[in-house]
C-alpha cells in the first residue's frame, strides 16, 4: 500500500478518534438514496446543534471505536452508513430523527449515547428528550413555584386585609 495513503488514513483514525471521545452522542445513520442537497441541508441542520456528519470508511471507524475505548457497535458497522458526533446528548439525534420523518431514505441505525450502545429505538427516545437548556428551564419553574404560591397567598392576604378596613 502506498505510504502516503497509509498515513492519510491513520491521520483519519486519529481525527476520528478524537470526535468519538469528545462526542455525548454518536448516530450510525443510513444514508443511502439521499440527494446532495439533503445531505447539505442535513448537515446545516446538525451544525446549528453542535454536530457533525461524516461519511468514513466503517473499518476506519472501528478502529477509531477500538482506541477510544467504544465496544459493542460493530452490528451497525455494514453497509453505507454515515456518522453523526454530536456534543450535546440530544442535539444531534434530535435533528437526524426530524429530518428522518420527512426524508424515509434516512434511516437511523443505531449509536452510542453516554457510554451506553443504542439501536435506533434508543436513538429516537433520546431525540425526544428536552434539551439540558428546557430541563434546566422546568427545574428552575419547580424551584420557583412555592415562593410564587406564598407570594399569592400574602398579596391575597394582604387585599383582604385592605378591603376589610375599608369597610
Amino acid at each position: 500500500m502506498n505510504t502516503s495513503v497509509l498515513n492519510k488514513k491513520k491521520e483519519t483514525v486519529k481525527s476520528l478518534t478524537e470526535s468519538v471521545k469528545n462526542a455525548k452522542s454518536i448516530a450510525i445513520v443510513s444514508y443511502h438514496g439521499l440527494t446532495v442537497k439533503d445531505l447539505t441541508e442535513l448537515r446545516k441542520n446538525l451544525a446549528e446543534k453542535n454536530a457533525t456528519l461524516g461519511v468514513y470508511k466503517n473499518t476506519l471507524v472501528n478502529r477509531a471505536l477500538k482506541e477510544a475505548g467504544v465496544e459493542g457497535l460493530d452490528e451497525y458497522l455494514s453497509g453505507p452508513n454515515a456518522y453523526v458526533f454530536s456534543s450535546d446528548v440530544t442535539g444531534g439525534p434530535a435533528v437526524l430523527y426530524k429530518f428522518s420523518r420527512y426524508h424515509e431514505e434516512l434511516v437511523l441505525k443505531g449509536g452510542y449515547v453516554e457510554g451506553k450502545v443504542v439501536d435506533a429505538a434508543g436513538l429516537k427516545r433520546v431525540a425526544k428528550l428536552p434539551t439540558k437548556e428546557v430541563l434546566l428551564s422546568m427545574f428552575q419553574m419547580v424551584l420557583n413555584e412555592p415562593m410564587a404560591a406564598f407570594a399569592r397567598a400574602l398579596s391575597s392576604v394582604a387585599e383582604s386585609k385592605t378591603q376589610a378596613t375599608n369597610l
